[in-house]
Order: C-alpha cells, then sequence, then structure tokens
C-alpha cells in the first residue's frame, strides 16, 4: 500500500480529535508522514480554511505540494488512495455513510463539551446518547453480517474500522476530561461485537505499531 514517492506532513494539534483517523490511516499505508502541530491561533491565518487539521503531499519529482483540509476530507482521499475505500462505488458508499452517522455522533460529543448552560448540555447528552445506541445497533447487525470476524466490511482493515475505532477512542477517552463517568455510561451499552472490532483493529499488523495519544482502547472497554 506504500507508495515512496510521496511523503505527508499532517498538521494537527497535539490530541486525538479530528486527526487521529489521519495518523491512523497513513500508518497503515505504510508510507513516510511527520505531524507538525502549529501554533495556535497564530498559524490560523496560513491554513487553507483556518483550522485543523491539515494535510501536506509532498512529491519527489518537483510538483507543488497537494494540500487540503478538512478532517473527513482527508480521511476519504487517503483511503481511497491506499485502498481502505473499496473502488466500487456502491461498496465506498455503504461505508461513507457509516462514517456520516458516526460524524453525526461527534458532533454531538463536541456539542457537548461546548455548551455552558447546564440544561441545554443535558438535552444535548440526551440526543448524543439517543443517536449513539442506533449506532451501536447498526455497526453490530454489520458485524454479525459480515461473519462476526472484528470487521465492519470485508475480511481486511477498512476505512469504516479504523473511523469506529477512532470514534470510541474518543468518546471513553477524550471526553473523560469534560465527563468524569463517561466510561461507565458507554462501555455497558457496547455489543461484543463492537468490542471484538476494537480488539481486532488495536491488534492488526497494519496499525499495530501505531502510538495512539490515548493509550490501549482495548484496556479500557476490557477492564
Amino acid at each position: 500500500m506504500s507508495s515512496s514517492n510521496v511523503s505527508y506532513t499532517l498538521r494537527y494539534f497535539d490530541a486525538i480529535g479530528f486527526g487521529e483517523s489521519s495518523r491512523m490511516l497513513l500508518t497503515a499505508a505504510g508510507v513516510e508522514w511527520t505531524e507538525e502541530h502549529p501554533e495556535w491561533p497564530q498559524e490560523k491565518p496560513n491554513q487553507p480554511h483556518g483550522r485543523l487539521p491539515v494535510l501536506v503531499e509532498k512529491s519527489t519529482d518537483g510538483s507543488p505540494d497537494f494540500v487540503i483540509c478538512e478532517s473527513t476530507n482527508i480521511e476519504r482521499y487517503l483511503a481511497r488512495t491506499f485502498g481502505f475505500l473499496p473502488t466500487d462505488l456502491k461498496q465506498a458508499a455503504l461505508q461513507e455513510q457509516i462514517r456520516d452517522l458516526m460524524s453525526d455522533v461527534g458532533n454531538l460529543v463536541t456539542g457537548y463539551v461546548q455548551i455552558k448552560n447546564g440544561e441545554d448540555k443535558a438535552e444535548c447528552f440526551a440526543k448524543f446518547e439517543g443517536l449513539l445506541e442506533t449506532l451501536i445497533n447498526v455497526q453490530t447487525k454489520l458485524l454479525k453480517d459480515n461473519g462476526n470476524t472484528g470487521r465492519l466490511f470485508g475480511d481486511k482493515l477498512s476505512y469504516a474500522d479504523i473511523i469506529a475505532y477512532v470514534l470510541y477512542m474518543n468518546m471513553l477517552v477524550s471526553l473523560v476530561k469534560f465527563k468524569a463517568d463517561i466510561v461507565d455510561i458507554i462501555k455497558p451499552k457496547l455489543t461484543p461485537e463492537i468490542v471484538k472490532l476494537i480488539s481486532t483493529v488495536e491488534s492488526d499488523p497494519l496499525v499495530v505499531k501505531h502510538k495512539s495519544r490515548g493509550g490501549s482502547l482495548v484496556a479500557v472497554v476490557s477492564t
């Protein structure tokens, strides 16, 4: 999956957040890549949309750098480039629709963190729990239909697998600093199929060398 004539730079904060999925995709692709943590907000005007993450693709043939931004755009570009999304448009759409559902769950997590009013915060969390239940049901069915192999689609690591892993990492690790009891709330909701997905992704040879800022997610869901 690697490509020897290009290298990548990922610009993001030193956090899990919206950059972790691209880190995992780059690691799984086996390409040369580095990470930059721009001074913020000083570097904000120098980014394409004034925010992070940003991906810079550098070629050894002298071509201009290819620069893109927006987290899901970067993910999909990398996933297509390195074969983690199918070339068949219909098969790819099945994975991308799950990603969009996961984005909605993630946006509610972000909203919960940003809301200050207690009543509004409680309402946002209730919406989050409702949509999370939908996501868990959808993912569990996909995992069962795929033979309960720990893969959402097919028999190898996919875009959907990586994004699911990162979403649970953000919910069960990153969110703890904003809601101390979040693990106790979410962990009982996880089905055995999803716990197996998390374990399968974390132990996959393509990503096992990835050192997540959140540590081992398997350790979190297994204790």
